[in-house]
């Protein structure tokens, strides 16, 4: 470090003495500044829906480069997986090799109607900070919920955001509701299915059941799992 004829003039001791300070100064400053740049976040997901269990949701933190799903584009086969069987781990494996993507979490277990779950999540990039939720209603084809995109990075420590969320078609599978193959509680059928037995194949919004109620007799569906928009609330906060 040089400043001039001042420390120049100085004494070796001098010079010693000071970059040893400096540096103790610098190597607190580091600390302090890794320890700010690590922001933590609680996501919470409640269900909204009357008999309409969620699957263990995958949330991931990323920038604007990310996008789970868009509308009307077919849907990748992580997501296919998820909104077939309720399985997250293909999300988050495909989110984490993905270099946009900054953190990723899942819950341990589904939410049934009325519960919520609390998923917590870290990172040290806040510009341009998004989040992506992503849960199925498991007593359906393929239908999914949740919010990808959402732009947080302007949260201050203690804020929170929320919002409710619609439910999409992940258009991959038909929306028979036949027996063995839903594998919500209501059947327990076949959950994912590689191949994709739709002619529709894009994401778009749901247009709910039709239940044996509704006179769909091969449906195991009935009135009670019909759902209404929205289905779930997303809550984020951040806590440090």
């Amino acid at each position: 470090m040089t400043k001039g004829p001042f420390i120049k003039s100085l004494t070796a001791f001098a010079i010693g003495a000071s970059l040893l300070a400096l540096g103790g100064c610098d190597d607190d400053k580091s600390e302090s500044t890794e320890e700010n740049l690590t922001s933590t976040y609680k996501v919470t997901v409640t269900n909204l829906t009357n008999a309409q269990p969620l699957s263990p949701p995958a949330v991931i933190l990323h920038n604007e480069q990310y996008r789970l799903w868009q509308s009307n584009q077919p849907a990748s086969d992580a997501l296919e997986n998820l909104a077939e069987g309720g399985d997250p781990s293909d999300v988050i494996t495909a989110a984490n090799e993905n270099s946009y993507v900054y953190s990723t979490a899942a819950a341990t277990a589904p939410i049934g109607p009325g519960g919520s779950a609390d998923i917590m999540l870290s990172t040290d990039s806040t510009d341009m900070l998004q989040l992506t939720v992503a849960t199925m209603l498991v007593n359906t084809n393929d239908a999914f919920t949740g919010r990808t995109g959402w732009s947080i990075g302007q949260l201050a420590v203690g804020q929170s955001y929320s919002m409710t969320t619609l439910s999409y078609d992940a258009g991959t599978e038909g929306n028979t509701e036949a027996m063995g193959s839903i594998p919500g509680p209501a059947d327990n059928g076949e959950g994912y299915n590689a191949e994709r037995a739709s002619d529709v194949n894009r994401v778009y919004l749901h247009p709910g059941v039709i239940t044996a109620d509704d006179g769909l007799d091969t449906s195991v569906l009935t009135q009670a799992h019909k759902f209404d928009n929205p289905v779930s609330r997303i809550t984020v906060t951040r806590v440090n």
